[in-house]
């Protein structure tokens, strides 16, 4: 033992790295979730409807999740500030347009922007063919308490025809395929 007592702090040290949740796909000071994201599909039996998400688009225009009842949507949570949100955006759109004839529906939900120019100069920029909840406090992310942190941006949510969260990703989408096929997979289940 006495040998070992030299590593003691570095093995602490690395400890609480690991315990500290520091890595690829951590938030750290930034505010963001870097690295790809985290896939999770919830067993039926598991799935929980979440709180009232809803109020205006970058738009201006009245928007509500319960509005969608019995249709699969896609709900992504971005900010233009976002490095990450960015790099996903051409997929989320590219998804949008591949799934929007088998009647799913995608719903963003802009958080944290200083302002709807910013958001909707996003949506211009990567081309976003569905509306977006302006929630520059983050409101709409208490909806989704169970699956979604204040720190999960991006982040990712499907919701069943049933109204119940189905699949999460926390972070970035890893592809437009991932994605696609979480949906598919929650259209079966």
């Amino acid at each position: 033992m006495p040998r070992l007592r030299p590593f003691v702090p570095a093995l602490l040290a690395a400890l609480a790295l690991s315990v500290s949740g520091c890595g690829s796909s951590g938030t750290g000071d930034k505010g963001y979730i870097t690295g790809e994201g985290v896939v999770t599909l919830l067993p039926v039996a598991q799935r929980k409807a979440p709180g009232k998400v809803g109020g205006e688009t970058l738009s201006g225009e009245q928007l509500s999740l319960a509005s969608y009842a019995g249709k699969v949507v896609v709900v992504n949570v971005w900010g233009s500030w976002c490095p990450p949100c960015r790099a996903e955006a051409t997929d989320l759109a590219a998804a949008s347009r591949e799934l929007a004839p088998k009647g799913v529906v995608f719903v963003g939900i802009n958080t944290r922007d200083a302002s709807r120019d910013n958001g909707r100069a996003f949506e211009r920029t990567y081309d976003v063919p569905y509306p977006s909840i302006y929630d520059p406090s983050g409101s709409n992310l208490l909806a989704f308490r169970r699956t979604l942190t204040p720190n999960s941006i991006p982040g990712t949510v499907v919701i069943d025809r049933q109204g119940r969260v189905a699949a999460s990703i926390l972070g970035r989408i890893p592809t437009k395929t991932t994605l696609v096929d979480l949906v598919e997979d929650v259209e079966k289940s």
